[in-house]
């Protein structure tokens, strides 16, 4: 059974576990102990993010970060709009609507905090699953993630046909 919740601190280091096969899978080198500890969990503390966790069957099998953009925070690239930040699925429940969850969860507490539209900078390959769940290719581009804008204009969690995620 699939359960999404809100990230606990007894599910920190499964969280971090995760995070760095995440990491990983996108290529990157960075130290995900550093990241996670130095600015994922305070920022989370300090209200700046969600991390909503999903569980199959009581294992941490993915994540998704998101945000309300705010002058407030550091990361404001599209002020009052959601912004999902993260999102991963361990393979194993990829293209079983794990994913979806995920999203549709964020988008529903994006939408109960008063935002009405949100946005993704997608890894590459993953623009169909954003686009199977209502987000739309924009004319802009964010140089520092080397990544089209996608914008879903209206959060009312509707996806179409589940393609990847």
């Amino acid at each position: 059974m699939l359960k999404v919740s809100p990230l606990r601190d007894s599910a920190l280091e499964n969280f971090k576990n995760l995070f760095t096969d995440y990491y990983a899978e996108l290529g990157c080198d960075d130290d995900c102990e550093h990241l996670v500890s130095e600015y994922i969990v305070p920022d989370l503390l300090a209200g700046l993010i969600k991390i909503d966790v999903l569980s199959e069957n009581d294992k941490l099998s993915g994540f998704i970060i998101y945000q309300q953009d705010d002058i407030n925070n550091d990361w404001n690239f599209m002020e009052g709009f959601g912004d999902i930040r993260e999102i991963y699925v361990v393979p194993s429940l990829r293209r079983t609507g794990a994913g979806t969850l995920l999203l549709y969860t964020a988008e529903m507490r994006l939408r109960e905090s008063g935002v009405k539209k949100s946005y993704a900078l997608p890894a590459l390959g993953s623009e169909p699953f954003f686009e199977a769940c209502g987000y739309k290719k924009t004319d802009g581009y964010n140089a520092e993630l080397d990544s089209i804008v996608y914008v879903k204009e209206n959060l009312d969690n509707s996806c179409g046909k589940h393609v990847a995620g």
